[in-house]
């Protein structure tokens, strides 16, 4: 069974899903732009019969609250510590960070400053590394560049229909293998008065994540933890030059290119979630299937 659970961090409703025994090893799974957790809502039965797997939404997300932008501060490193007060509230010591899109540089600046609660990396889309960052962020990187109205109304594409479904379409092999609901569960939280702006200050925080690039590939080659890359190579805004460059840092990869794009567990969830078991029951305590 998953659970639906919130819990209140300063004041706001973290929602999060939660599946498996916490006698199990932990996963805690962290999504993208402009989804939630429910983008793990077919993995997380998929693999409890063996771990632990807590999915948060941040804040501005899914069934999390959405404070105005007065009332927060949208950026990666509030987002970070949000994550990290909500990973002390639920009293998780030890897990593996599954990492996607935005949960790379947010996962990232936990995995760096608490090296010793991280037991394994599995990455999917999920930047670290300047090569990964091309065609698509041209005009993102404008607006890193100067913050004007004739530069975010560039990027007000994004956070429409057409885009929404774009980014779970693009690069598939099989359209009829991609639900319909999932970009009709993000498009009306994308269409809420206010999130416009919550997403575009969160487009420029972004601009505060490569600079973090060389602290967070020497916490890969200090700590070596051991990682699973598992990466639609069709995504056009993580394309799969950004997933060779962890193999110059870490040592123990378990490297999967898979035919599909940014949202790799709409066509390839059951391979992903067969990879995780297999990998981290190899690298875990032995874990026992129910």
């Amino acid at each position: 069974m998953t659970a639906f659970r919130t819990v209140s961090i300063d004041g706001l409703d973290i929602f999060y899903r939660e599946a498996g025994s916490r006698s199990n090893p932990t996963i805690l799974l962290l999504h993208g732009f402009p989804t939630s957790s429910h983008m793990f809502r077919n993995l997380m039965p998929a693999l409890a019969d063996r771990f632990h797997l807590v999915a948060p939404d941040y804040p501005g997300y899914g069934n999390s609250s959405m404070p105005s932008m007065d009332e927060f501060d949208y950026t990666f490193d509030h987002l970070a510590e949000i994550m990290e007060k909500f990973i002390a509230a639920i009293d998780l010591k030890k897990y593996s960070l599954y990492v996607m899109d935005y949960g790379a540089p947010i996962g990232y600046r936990i995995a760096a400053k608490y090296p010793e609660r991280v037991e394994a990396l599995i990455v999917q889309n999920g930047n670290a590394y300047e090569e990964g960052l091309r065609e698509f962020w041209v005009p993102i990187k404008a607006y890193w560049q100067a913050r004007s109205p004739e530069n975010a109304d560039k990027l007000r594409y994004l956070f429409t229909l057409e885009a929404t479904k774009w980014q779970y379409t693009n690069g598939v092999r099989n359209l009829e293998a991609i639900a319909p609901d999932t970009w009709n569960i993000d498009q009306p939280l994308l269409d809420r008065s206010g999130n416009d702006e919550i997403q575009l200050a969160l487009f420029y925080s972004y601009g505060t994540n490569p600079p973090l690039y060389p602290e967070w590939q020497e916490y890969f080659r200090k700590y070596q933890p051991p990682t699973l890359i598992v990466w639609g190579k069709n995504d056009y805004i993580f394309p799969a030059e950004g997933a060779y460059p962890y193999k110059r840092d870490l040592k123990d990869v378990e490297f999967h290119l898979l035919d599909t794009g940014h949202f790799a567990l709409e066509e390839e969830g059951d391979a992903i979630a067969s990879h995780i078991a297999q990998f981290l029951t190899a690298r875990l305590q032995p874990i026992p299937a129910s």
